[in-house]
């Protein structure tokens, strides 16, 4: 699966809590080892539920509809 939006958190407001991580139904965030924040893993499987967005306690997480791909292309177009 291609992800359908541009995630990014900002790790100077993430406090690492996991809600994110809890929260995430494809399972594409997790916690850095070395960083102890968020990270977007496996933006490629994001299918832009925007959970993560709306659960995070920080407002850490930002993201972008990729609106060309959300919709199918016209007909007619090659």
């Amino acid at each position: 699966m291609i992800g359908l939006c541009s995630n990014w958190i900002n790790h100077n407001l993430c406090t690492g809590c996991g809600t994110c991580v809890k929260i995430c139904p494809a399972d594409v965030i997790r916690i850095d080892e070395n960083t102890k924040r968020a990270i977007i893993k496996y933006s490629e499987d994001c299918f832009g539920c925007q959970l993560c967005k709306v659960h995070c306690p920080q407002g850490a997480i930002q993201m972008t509809p990729k609106r060309h791909m959300m919709y199918p292309p016209p007909l007619g177009w090659r």
